[in-house]
C-alpha cells in the first residue's frame, strides 16, 4: 500500500515549494536584495545554510525572507503558548440560596457573588423551592432584584429573574 500524502496546502510555503516567477527577497537582517527568481533566491540561502520562507503572498510581488524555519516556528509556538497562558476564561459561577434566608447569609452569598465577579466570572444566582414554597416566587424574585441592586457596582444583569422548575435563576455578568 502506498504512503498516504498530506495535502500541499498544509505544509508551509519554503524553500521547493515557492512557485512563483518572480518574488522580493529580504535577507536576515531585513536588508532587501530586491526581485529575482525563486531559484536564486534559494542558491543564496542554502549558501548562508538558511531556508526560503514566503511571508507574504498577497503582495505583488510575493515576498519571501531568508532565515532559519525551525527556529522561526519553535518562537511562533512559545507565542502561542504564553498567549493561551496568559488568556482567562470566564466560567460560570454559583450562589445558591432560599428565599427565607437570613441577613448574615445573604451577606454572604452577595460578597461570594462579588468576589467572583470582580474575578472576571459571571454569577449564577439560583433559589431553590421546596414543597409549597413554590407559591411565595414573588418573594424570591424581590431577593435576586435586592441583590442585583447590591451588586450593581459590580455587575450587569444578562438574565433577569426567571422560574425553571423549581428553581428561579438569574445570571450577571462583570462591568466592563
Amino acid at each position: 500500500m502506498p504512503p498516504i500524502k498530506k495535502p500541499q496546502q498544509d505544509l508551509p510555503n519554503i524553500n521547493e515549494r515557492i512557485r512563483y516567477p518572480q518574488i522580493r527577497v529580504v535577507d536576515t537582517d531585513g536588508a532587501q536584495l530586491g526581485i529575482m527568481v525563486p531559484r536564486d533566491a534559494l542558491r543564496i540561502a542554502e549558501e548562508k545554510g538558511l531556508d526560503l520562507v514566503l511571508v507574504s503572498d498577497k503582495a505583488d510581488p510575493p515576498v519571501c525572507r531568508i532565515m532559519n524555519y525551525g527556529k522561526f516556528k519553535f518562537e511562533q509556538e512559545k507565542k502561542a503558548r504564553e498567549a493561551r497562558k496568559k488568556q482567562h476564561t470566564a466560567d460560570l459561577k454559583e450562589v445558591k440560596m432560599r428565599y427565607k434566608i437570613e441577613e448574615h447569609d445573604y451577606n454572604v452569598r452577595v460578597k461570594n457573588a462579588e468576589r467572583f465577579l470582580k474575578a472576571g466570572d459571571k454569577v449564577k444566582a439560583t433559589i431553590t423551592f421546596r414543597g409549597r414554597e413554590i407559591q411565595h416566587s414573588h418573594l424570591a424574585e424581590e431577593l435576586l432584584k435586592q441583590m442585583a441592586n447590591d451588586l450593581k457596582d459590580v455587575a450587569e444583569i444578562q438574565q433577569f429573574p426567571k422560574k425553571e422548575g423549581r428553581n428561579m435563576i438569574m445570571l450577571m455578568a462583570p462591568k466592563k
